[in-house]
């Protein structure tokens, strides 16, 4: 056999199936069949790397792993556009164009609430993405990008061409994302656009193939490079290179044409599985978008119209309380179930007493509802004209779960049981202890617990390490079996070994969260040293202060914790950390550092950490004492207050410049 032949082959079958199934919607063969091509070729490229193609299909599943991303200047600008809020303001855009383009038609297209993305083909084979970053200068993430599957790596023509997109991540995705973020003790991400964004930005390439992104593209930069005139011949042109386009789009002549297709793709939204805040209105031929030109920002022939967030009514049944593993209690409003964007929606959280006496929500009213940011339902407001004869609000005084008696201190806005005994608490302090962020067993997630709570054999962390002592009755359990009680002991068994700030932050400690557990234990060594440490001892420490160390000593004062922490002495857990050696002679030896804005080369905590480790503090306030503040973008009141008093300010460029030359 031919294998440099039969890689070639292979590569072009397969992309033009992925061309097939993701942008056409039109599968030419069945899953087993790409399975086996892709296992074909994924064994020859592994045995003949040489023969590896550039545009190898492989490349969807990931596993580069960059140092950072690379700037790089767009060759065409990526403009960004006006915004229009309403209908009046959407006929003022019209009337300008009116004013210099008699008769012009307009196209309107769905707004997908992504991630812009310039992406560059030459000869037909993808060469490079770019994010719109400034507009004139984004960043290259190219082995990220190529892991979207409806990306094509190959285009049905050997064109030269830059196209502009939208990633984004499809609804199922982000809830199966969070859901695995919830169970692993990490934060949610608050959207779908959010969701994006940070993923794009992972450098790693493998963790981007995992989390089902997705891309439209949209229009063509160098578009006067082919024989099109308008914006809808654009999109046709990009769906027959095999591009995958959003088409639901309608063109219109006139103001009411144009208000009718708003209105037609504002219901259209609602059943789509990807977010979308609005309708990108474009004049349709390109020879009048470079006679109307651009302002000093933006284009003068196009506008985004933003929709409004859907607000319905719907009734609330009854508020319902939840206990959290801190012991704190959430109140829940249990629905008449309703539509709301899409979605039904029958729950919505109601944070605690405060929320709801400051909007006068009662059982029985009628309220208005909305999903914050397209995906959260919350309770903005009660339709009082609806109101009869419902009685305020009266916060529980018990745990709905092992009736304690609950507790509410004037500075929380929270109250809670606390009853270390209290079955709820049990099971989700558990969880908290199995997550990744904590003890990582993976095997012992949320379902699991409750289960295994509810046949008796989990009522505390002890109780983890003690499962193997009744092997024989799990395996007979209905849907678990000797091959995954095995996984989930041997999970158990390794958690034995995690460094100790994972178990201290396990432990549950209220307000103790990954970052302070880390903080303690870098600072204090050892679980006896934790155990014995004065308020005072505690408060020295960098960034702690009386709540945490309040926290601390009352949840040593309680026996149960201690009978927790003598058996993991017992047991050879790991409780204490070999301090980790620091940097003295750095640039960031001894400075107090504070971050403010977004940052695009790291997360704060990953920023943090590593600031830490180059000897520096990381603060949460400016003030006289603050050295440095590195300020991304969209920075705020610290930005402001280090420049009235004179801080030096860091962009995050010269914070890259100087970690480089160190």
């Amino acid at each position: 056999m031919d294998i440099l032949k039969r890689i070639k082959e292979l590569t072009k079958i397969i992309n033009q199936a992925n061309v097939d199934y993701h942008t056409y919607d039109n599968p030419t063969m069945s899953d087993y069949e790409y399975d086996m091509l892709f296992k074909e070729l994924k064994e020859l490229e592994l045995a003949y790397p040489e023969y590896k193609q550039p545009n190898s299909p492989t490349d969807k599943v990931g596993g580069v792993i960059l140092d950072r991303f690379q700037k790089v200047t767009h060759d065409i600008p990526m403009t960004s556009l006006s915004n229009a809020f309403n209908f009046d303001e959407l006929a003022d855009f019209y009337h300008r164009v009116q004013k210099e383009i008699e008769a012009f038609e307009l196209i309107s297209e769905l707004k997908i609430d992504g991630l812009a993305i310039s992406l560059i083909y030459e000869n037909g084979n993808f060469i490079k993405a770019v994010t719109r970053g400034d507009g004139q200068i984004g960043e290259d993430v190219s082995e990220n990008v190529k892991t979207i599957k409806s990306l094509p790596l190959t285009l049905t023509k050997p064109v030269n061409i830059t196209v502009r997109g939208e990633i984004f991540m499809p609804y199922e995705s982000f809830y199966k994302l969070n859901m695995e973020r919830e169970k692993e003790g990490l934060p949610l991400f608050a959207n779908p656009r959010n969701a994006a964004s940070g993923t794009i930005r992972q450098l790693d390439s493998s963790i981007v193939s995992k989390r089902g992104l997705d891309l439209f593209v949209y229009t063509i930069a160098n578009s006067d490079d082919f024989e099109i005139d308008t914006q809808h011949k654009a999109l046709m042109l990009l769906h027959k290179l095999g591009f995958k386009i959003n088409k639901r789009y309608g063109l219109s002549n006139t103001l009411s044409d144009l208000f009718e297709t708003i209105n037609d793709l504002d219901r259209t939204r609602q059943g789509l599985n990807f977010a979308t805040d609005g309708v990108v209105v474009k004049v349709n031929q390109f020879n009048y978008q470079k006679e109307l030109g651009y302002t000093a920002r933006h284009p003068k022939w196009a506008t985004a119209y933003k929709f409004s967030p859907e607000v319905v009514e719907t009734k609330l049944l009854k508020i319902t309380f939840q206990v959290g593993r801190t012991g704190v209690i959430t109140p829940v409003a249990n629905l008449e179930t309703v539509e709301v964007s899409g979605s039904n929606v029958s729950r919505a959280t109601l944070h605690n007493e405060g929320f709801i006496r400051d909007r006068d929500i009662r059982e029985g009213d009628y309220v208005y509802l909305q999903k914050a940011g397209e995906i959260i339902p919350e309770i903005i407001s009660v339709n009082m004209d609806k109101r009869d004869k419902q009685l305020p609000f009266e916060m529980i005084t018990n745990c709905p779960d092992c009736n304690s008696v609950l507790v509410k201190k004037e500075s929380d806005a929270d109250h809670f049981c606390i009853n270390p005994d209290c079955p709820s608490r049990n099971i989700n302090q558990i969880i908290h202890f199995a997550s990744r962020n904590a003890m990582n067993i993976d095997t012992l997630g949320e379902k699991v617990v409750e289960t295994f709570h509810g046949l008796g054999y989990l009522n505390n962390i002890i109780d983890i390490y003690s499962l193997k002592d009744h092997y024989d009755e799990l395996i007979e359990l209905p849907g678990f079996g000797k091959k995954s009680i095995d996984k989930l002991l041997e999970a158990i068994e390794n958690s034995k070994t995690m460094p100790f700030a994972k178990l201290f932050f396990g432990l549950g400690i209220k307000n103790v969260g990954a970052k302070v557990a880390q903080i303690i234990v870098d600072e204090l060594s050892d679980i006896d040293t934790i155990m014995s440490a004065t308020k005072e001892e505690l408060t020295s420490i960098f960034e702690i202060g009386d709540v945490i160390a309040d926290s601390i000593i009352n949840y040593f004062k309680d026996e149960k914790n201690l009978e927790i922490i003598n058996f993991f002495k017992k047991n050879n857990f790991v409780l204490f950390q070999e301090k980790v050696k620091k940097l003295d002679d750095h640039f960031f030896s001894g400075k107090t550092v504070v971050l403010t804005g977004t940052l695009e080369h790291f997360s704060r905590n990953e920023l943090s950490d590593k600031l830490v480790l180059l000897g520096a503090k990381v603060s949460s306030s400016v003030s006289k004492k603050t050295d440095i503040v590195i300020a991304g973008d969209q920075a705020g009141s610290k930005l402001t207050k280090a420049i009235e008093l004179q801080i030096k300010v860091l962009s995050e460029q010269e914070l890259l410049e100087i970690l480089n030359e160190e």
